[in-house]
C-alpha cells in the first residue's frame, strides 16, 4: 500500500469546515423499534464523510442514487456475505428505501443504517437458537448431500423454512469438519453449541461505535476497496501495523462470515517466516502457550482475536487454521507461532547465487518490502537502511564473489511499501529518465524520475513477480519491462495501482474529547512510462509461470468497485532495443525447459490438484465421502510433491504435515526463472557463453 499526503489536498480539505458547522433537520424514522442511537458526534463524522468522498475521491462523483445503491450492497456484504441470514423480503424491504441513503448521509443521518442491522441482529438471533437445537441429537452423517460453500452470489432465501434447511446443512458441515480431527460427539457439540452462542452475543451486544465504523465502511468501498473509513481504534491498530511493532504474529487479519481470514501476511514477521500460513486461511481457535486449551474463535469480534492472538515478546500462541489451499473440504490443522516484532533488518533484502545445468552463475536478490528507515535518513545518518542501498551492496557483494552472468530480483509476495524506492530501486538498472507517471483526479500528472547517471547492473535481468506483488512492486516491474530493461517473469502481479491518503478526521472536530477516526481516501492512480495504468490489469509478465490459484479469484480483479484501469498521455523515454527481438527464443528455450523438467512437472500436477480441489464450491455432508476425498487428496499431493523431490535427489516426505515443515524442497519456479535468465545471458553474449553486459557502473 503506497499512502501519501499532498498538501494541495490538506489544503482544499479545510475549506470543508464551514460547511459542517450546522446539522441539518431529521429525516422520517424508518418502521421498526431500534435499540441502537447514533451520537451527534458521529452524525457529524458521516456528514464529513459523505462530503470528502464527494468531492475528493479521485471518481470524481458525488454521493448521490447510484453509489447508494452500491453502498447497500457493501453494508449487505459486510453483514451477510454467505446470505445466512436476512430473508429475500428483508432485502426488498432495503432497497425500497436504498435511494435516500446518499441524502441521509449528507444529512448526517443513519436511520437506515441502524434500521438494517436492527433487522439482522434479529436474524442473527433467530438462526443460532435454530442452529443450537439442531445440536440436540448427533447426525448420522450418512446421508448423500452437499452443502454449497460459496453463497455470495445465491438468492435469498424467501423463507424461514428454507433457512432452516440451510442451516441444517451447515451445522452439519461444522460438526462434521471438527468430527474429522477426532472429537467425540459431545465435544463437537459443546463447541458449536459456544459457537453459535457466541455468534448471537456477539450481534447483539455491538455498539453504536460498531455499526457506524461498519457503515461508513460500506459508504468507502462504494467508491473503491481502498478508500474506507477507521474508527479511531482501527487507527490505533493501524499506526501500530505502520511502525511494525505489534507483539503478535505479523498477519492483518478481516472478519468474513463469521470467521478470522488472513489477509496479508508481514513480512519478516512470525507468521510469513513459518510459511505454514496463507492469505485465504481462516483463523477458527487460538491457544496460549504450548499446551494451553484451543479457544474456538468462529463467531467472536475480530478485535476480541486480535487480542488472544497478541501478547509478550517471546510467548507462544497455538492456532487452528482452515487452510485455503484445501478448499471446502478442508481439515483444521494448528499452527505454532512464537510472537515477536517485526524489524526492519527482517524485512531486508537478501541474495543468494543458483547454479544453473549449464555452468552459470545467476543472483538472485529477494526483496520482501519496499523498505526506507526514514528517521535515520531525516537524522543525517549516513548509513541508513533502505531497499535500494541494500540491493546495491548485494549486487556489489555477489559481484566480488565471482562474475555473475544474469540477476533476477525477486518480488513475489512484496506488496508494496516507500513508492520513492521503487523509483530509486529501477535507477540500478537504467540510466537515468522516468520512471512512473502519478495522475491526481483534476487530471495533473506528476512523473518520478531516476536522476541518478549509471547503473549498478547492466547484465542479463529478470524480473520475478506473482499474484501478490502489488503497488511499488508493480511501478518497478513495470518500469523494467517498459525500458525492455530484463525479463518480467511468473504471474499477472496483483493490479493495486491507486494512491491512498489519510485523513484525520478530528481536525474538522469541535470536540476534541470524541475522537471522529480516519477517512482513507484514494486520491490519484499511477501510470507507467507507455501511459497504461498498472491498476486492475497489473503487469503482465513476458513468460508466465503457473499458479495453484485461478488469477481472477485474487488482486483487484475480485473486489467489487475496483477503478477501471485506463491510459493517459506517455512520457518520453528511451526502452533498450536489444530484448525484443530475443523474446520469441526465450519462449521457446522457456517451453522447452519445462517440458524437460520432471520437477517442473511434478509440479504442475500439484497446481492442478490445488486447483481442482479450489474449484469445487460444494463439499459432501457424508463422512465416508469426506474422509475419502480428503485421504485422495493428500496422497495424491504427497505423491507429486515427492517426484518433484526425486527429480532432485531429495528422500520422500512421509506425510504432508512433514511437508509443511520441510525446507529442503527447492523452489523450482525460481530455477525454471534462472533457465531462462541463464538463457538470455547466452543469446546476448557475442560469443553465446557469456553476458554482453555484466558490467558494474559508478553511481
Amino acid at each position: 500500500m503506497n499512502i501519501t499526503r499532498l498538501s494541495p489536498v490538506r489544503a482544499l480539505l479545510t475549506g470543508l469546515l464551514a460547511l459542517l458547522l450546522s446539522l441539518p433537520g431529521a429525516w422520517p424514522e424508518l418502521a421498526g423499534a431500534r435499540q441502537l442511537e447514533a451520537a451527534p458526534h458521529q452524525q457529524r463524522t458521516a456528514r464529513l464523510v459523505g462530503e470528502l468522498l464527494s468531492q475528493y475521491h479521485y471518481r470524481e462523483e458525488a454521493v448521490g442514487d447510484p453509489l447508494a445503491e452500491k453502498a447497500l450492497e457493501a453494508y449487505l456484504d459486510l453483514l451477510d456475505p454467505q446470505r445466512y441470514y436476512f430473508l429475500a423480503a428483508d432485502i426488498r424491504e432495503f432497497r425500497a428505501f436504498q435511494h435516500r441513503l446518499d441524502e441521509q448521509l449528507l444529512a448526517g443521518e443513519l436511520d437506515a443504517a441502524l434500521h438494517i442491522y436492527e433487522r439482522f441482529t434479529r436474524r442473527v438471533l433467530e438462526r443460532s437458537a435454530h442452529a443450537g437445537r439442531l445440536l440436540t441429537d448427533e447426525p448420522a452423517f450418512d446421508e448423500n448431500e452437499a452443502l454449497e460453500l460459496d453463497r455470495r452470489e445465491a438468492d435469498w432465501a424467501e423463507s424461514p423454512a428454507e433457512l432452516d434447511g440451510l442451516w441444517r446443512q451447515r451445522v452439519r458441515h461444522d460438526a462434521l469438519t471438527l468430527r474429522l480431527t477426532g472429537l467425540e460427539w459431545e465435544k463437537v457439540r459443546e463447541t458449536l453449541a459456544d459457537r453459535y452462542q457466541r455468534i448471537a452475543r456477539t450481534t447483539e451486544e455491538s455498539k453504536i461505535a460498531d455499526v457506524f465504523e461498519l457503515y461508513m465502511m460500506a459508504w468507502g468501498h462504494a467508491y473503491d476497496p481502498h478508500s474506507a473509513y477507521m474508527s479511531p481504534r482501527s487507527a490505533e491498530n493501524f499506526d501500530i501495523h505502520m511502525r511494525l511493532s505489534l507483539e503478535g504474529i505479523g498477519a492483518m487479519l478481516k472478519s468474513s462470515n463469521d470467521f478470522t481470514e488472513i489477509v496479508e501476511l508481514i513480512t519478516g514477521g512470525p507468521a510469513a517466516r513459518s510459511e505454514q500460513l496463507k492469505p485465504g486461511d481462516r483463523i477458527i481457535g487460538v491457544a496460549q502457550g504450548r499446551s494451553g486449551e484451543m479457544k474456538d474463535v468462529v463467531g467472536m469480534r475480530l478485535q476480541d482475536v486480535v487480542d488472544l492472538i497478541r501478547g509478550h515478546k517471546g510467548t507462544v500462541v497455538r492456532l487452528q487454521i482452515l487452510p485455503t489451499v484445501s478448499g471446502g473440504t478442508a481439515t483444521p490443522r494448528e499452527v505454532s507461532l512464537v510472537r515477536n516484532e517485526i524489524q526492519l533488518e527482517e524485512q531486508a533484502a537478501q541474495a543468494e547465487v543458483i547454479e544453473t545445468p549449464d555452468a552459470r552463475r545467476i543472483g538472485v536478490i529477494s526483496i520482501p518490502a519496499f523498505y526506507s528507515d526514514f528517521a535515520a535518513a531525516e537524522a543525517g545518518k549516513k548509513n541508513y537502511r533502505s531497499t535500494t542501498r541494500d540491493v546495491h551492496r548485494l549486487i556489489e557483494e555477489l559481484q566480488q564473489e565471482q562474475r555473475l552472468d544474469g540477476l533476477i530480483v525477486d518480488l513475489r509476495g512484496n506488496g508494496g511499501g516507500a513508492l520513492n524506492e521503487a523509483v530509486d530501486l529501477t535507477g540500478l538498472f537504467i540510466d537515468r529518465g522516468p520512471v512512473v507517471q502519478i495522475r491526481d483526479s483534476a487530471g495533473r500528472v506528476e512523473v518520478l524520475q531516476d536522476q541518478n547517471a549509471g547503473t549498478a547492473w547492466d547484465g542479463p535481468l529478470g524480473v520475478l513477480v506473482d499474484r501478490y506483488s502489488a503497488s511499488a512492486s508493480e511501478i518497478f516491474a513495470a518500469a523494467i519491462q517498459d525500458y525492455q530493461r530484463g525479463l518480467v517473469i511468473g504471474e499477472t502481479t496483483f493490479g493495486k495501482g491507486t494512491v491512498q491518503t489519510l485523513i484525520p478526521l478530528d481536525r474538522f472536530s469541535l470536540r476534541r474529547s470524541e475522537p471522529a477516526g480516519r477517512l482513507k481516501l484514494t486520491i490519484a492512480k499511477f501510470y507507467r512510462v507507455n501511459g497504461a495504468s498498472t491498476q486492475l490489469r497489473g503487469v503482465e509478465p513476458d513468460l508466465k509461470l503457473p499458479s495453484p490459484d485461478d488469477e481472477s479469484d485474487y488482486g483487484e480483479r475480485a473486489v467489487a468497485n475496483a477503478l477501471p484501469w485506463d491510459r493517459i498521455r506517455p512520457v518520453s523515454y528511451q526502452p533498450d532495443e536489444g530484448l525484443g527481438p530475443l523474446l520469441p527464443r526465450l519462449r521457446d528455450h522457456y517451453e522447452q525447459h519445462i517440458g524437460e523438467s520432471a520437477a517442473f512437472q511434478a509440479l504442475l500436477e500439484e497446481y492442478a490438484q490445488i486447483r481442482s480441489l479450489q474449484g469445487q464450491t460444494r463439499v459432501s455432508l457424508n463422512e465416508s465421502a469426506r474422509r475419502a476425498q480428503r485421504e485422495s487428496f493428500s496422497t495424491e499431493r504427497l505423491e507429486a510433491l515427492n517426484r518433484r523431490r526425486a527429480a532432485y535427489e531429495l528422500p520422500p516426505l512421509q506425510s504432508l504435515d512433514e511437508a509443511e515443515q520441510d525446507e529442503s524442497t527447492p523452489d523450482t519456479l525460481l530455477r525454471a526463472a534462472a533457465a531462462v535468465v541463464s538463457e538470455l545471458a547466452r543469446l546476448s553474449s557475442p560469443t553465446g557463453t557469456g553476458p554482453l553486459h555484466a558490467t558494474q557502473a559508478s553511481r
